[in-house]
């Protein structure tokens, strides 16, 4: 078991939520295909692919990452994500904006998400808590999966609609959430797709498209897992361009 990261300073307000989810247990049973025999076919063939056999199953990874969001315009960012499936997650960044720093945190964690936002560490950009953005977060935490495959227990699996796919469903509290996994003939994943709670664009709340395209992927500790993606609302739908906000390239992965 590798040693956790340190807090980023990102998250230094939600220091102890941090490190709520970074706690590990002490040791996890290890892969063996046996394991996947009664899931879904893709899901086998992806799983197959993303975990060595003999790796732990790991259920929380620290990742650092960078890349660009859409904010007005496309600006980059460096980030530190821990996810501790399925307890939840904290994605801590810093973007530029007109060269200035913005740094904060999207947070779920302890049944609860949050979003704050600030220009210089003070100055507050953006805010937002409550029921619909924890709902919100739940959809993002299902399609985390893709990030910590070997979390895949904690999901009850079918098979998906369309050829080659797989369907996670999670139970968070009085929540359901489902990702639909798309997988190469490799075994390579491709695509994930969750019909998640948000408001894209400034609309009113309601269940939109949100997917991921993985493009790259890598290795580290007996895990692959993408390694760089981009990611947006409206999926699979004439406005995906429109609404894509978010490319990123993960240089590191812990896992425990």
């Amino acid at each position: 078991m590798t040693a956790p990261m340190a807090v980023p300073h990102e998250a230094g307000p939600i220091q102890q939520e941090w490190l709520r989810l970074a706690t590990a247990a002490a040791d996890p049973p290890k892969f063996a295909p046996a394991m996947i025999a009664d899931l879904p076919e893709p899901a086998q063939r992806w799983l197959s692919h993303a975990i060595t056999p003999g790796t732990p199953l790991w259920q929380t990874v620290e990742l650092t990452m960078h890349g660009q969001i859409w904010l007005g315009q496309w600006r980059s960012f460096t980030a530190h994500q821990i996810i501790a499936m399925p307890r939840g997650y904290i994605w801590a960044a810093t973007a530029r904006v007109a060269g200035l720093p913005v740094t904060g945190f999207d947070r779920l964690s302890s049944g609860t998400a949050q979003m704050r936002w600030r220009l210089f560490h003070l100055v507050p950009v953006m805010t937002a808590a409550g029921p619909d953005i924890t709902r919100s977060a739940y959809g993002r935490l299902a399609g985390e999966i893709a990030l910590i495959p070997t979390a895949f227990q904690s999901a009850q699996w079918t098979q998906g609609e369309r050829p080659g796919s797989a369907i996670a469903t999670w139970k968070f509290g009085q929540d359901t959430e489902t990702a639909a996994l798309r997988v190469g003939g490799d075994g390579q994943l491709v695509e994930v797709v969750v019909n998640r709670w948000g408001n894209p664009g400034g609309t009113p709340f309601c269940r939109c498209p949100f997917g991921v395209s993985v493009e790259e992927e890598s290795q580290s500790g007996g895990v692959t897992i993408p390694s760089r993606f981009r990611a947006g609302w409206w999926w699979g739908t004439e406005r995906q361009d429109e609404g894509e906000f978010f490319r990123a390239c993960i240089t590191s992965a812990q896992y425990r």
